[in-house]
């Protein structure tokens, strides 16, 4: 077996070990253990809530969104992660990366996952609720997306695209949840956000490259393998211009740019080193985009400010 086909995500040890028996199982199947998947969904939510350049929405206003969604990312991530693997247990049962996730190898079956999925919609409805009327429309409409997600990699070879769709829509309803309404920045931040995710999801598809061949999972990452690099680089390159879109549309003050450029240098870097053939190397990188949307968090923050 390859270093590729050898290498896995799981993290069973940790805080994780620690919990009781009974509900590790229900820890892994919500992926805590693996507490990325929440950021990278949390902050496109955090760009939508800091893009509107509204003079009534008070800092603590937007401080309480911001903490709104990151308790609904967290509740939806997991949700989405449990659809996933319902979906997808038998597949994950021939992935290394995947094999030993609470469905695939048995450590719960799957009425227990509805019966968790349940009592986790439950919870991101809580959150809704807290929201304006625009969001949850937007909210429940979500859920479709997030429903489709897993069949994307029967269907189609871009299946990092629709996850981009699914986890980036957390711009839009941010963005709802701040200015109350929607607009063309709105649409550019949104774009921008599936590029990003797009890219970095390829960048972490890459890992599965060869089970999913095996086993004959369609994938982004095996289609553009070829041309890693100028792949990502166009979906980082795009990324970038349709947030400098967004920035114009909404009239982000000029300190946005400057503050730009560092997210900029590491989304560059990143591309100038992504490597399919090293699954270590391509999930330190897929990790990476954290700080990536921590600083574009950073730059929109500063566009509030008009010197």
């Amino acid at each position: 077996m390859s270093a590729m086909s050898q290498h896995t995500d799981i993290r069973a040890t940790g805080w994780v070990s620690r919990l009781p028996q009974g509900v590790r199982p229900y820890a892994l199947l919500a992926r805590l253990d693996r507490p990325i998947g929440t950021w990278l969904l949390w902050l496109p939510g955090i760009w939508g809530i800091l893009l509107p350049q509204n003079a009534d929405l008070a800092p603590l206003q937007r401080l309480r969104l911001i903490v709104l969604f990151g308790i609904g990312s967290l509740v939806m991530r997991a949700a989405g992660c449990v659809v996933n693997d319902m979906w997808d247990r038998d597949i994950d049962r021939q992935v290394s990366r995947t094999a030993g996730r609470p469905l695939a190898c048995g450590a719960l079956g799957m009425k227990q996952a509805v019966a968790f999925l349940a009592f986790l919609l439950l919870a991101g409805l809580a959150v809704l609720v807290q929201l304006n009327p625009l969001s949850w429309v937007l909210g429940v409409s979500s859920l479709a997306l997030v429903a489709f997600y897993p069949l994307a990699k029967r269907l189609t070879w871009w299946p990092q695209l629709v996850m981009g769709f699914t986890f980036g829509f957390g711009a839009p309803l941010g963005y709802a949840a701040a200015a109350g309404s929607l607009s063309w920045a709105q649409a550019a931040l949104y774009g921008a956000t599936i590029l990003w995710q797009l890219g970095f999801d390829t960048i972490y598809g890459f890992q599965d490259m060869e089970d999913d061949a095996r086993i004959g999972v369609k994938s982004t990452s095996r289609l553009m393998a070829g041309h890693a690099r100028s792949f990502i680089a166009a979906c980082y390159a795009g990324m970038v211009l349709l947030l400098g879109v967004a920035a114009c549309l909404a009239g982000l003050g000029g300190l946005f740019w400057p503050v730009l450029s560092l997210p900029v240098c590491l989304l560059g870097y990143q591309a100038l080193r992504v490597n399919p053939a090293d699954p270590a190397l391509c999930l330190r990188q897929f990790r990476a985009n954290r700080e990536i949307g921590l600083a574009v968090a950073l730059a929109l923050l500063a566009g509030l400010w008009h010197v």
